[in-house]
């Protein structure tokens, strides 16, 4: 099972908002996950990040692969 640490969308159209969160390469964008390990908000100035960062550094420790976009988060924010 290839896991992945990667956005999933929600919102409105033209208002998005997405959940980070934790699942397998398989699964569709929006769809079935393991784990919501925290949030992104884009629309608002500047954008709103919370993610847990204990819960993201062990599923790095078991091997799952952050996204380009997920990574740099997760750098602006102090976890990696």
């Amino acid at each position: 099972m290839a896991v992945k640490i990667r956005l999933r969308r929600m919102g409105a159209k033209k208002a998005p908002f997405y959940r980070i969160v934790v699942a397998d390469s398989r699964y569709p964008r929006d769809g079935r996950f393991v784990e919501e390990i925290g949030y992104y908000d884009p629309t608002k100035n500047p954008s709103v990040v919370k993610v847990d960062a204990d819960k993201a550094k062990d599923w790095i420790a078991k091997g799952a692969q952050p996204t380009d976009t997920v990574k740099s988060i997760l750098k602006n924010e102090g976890v990696l």
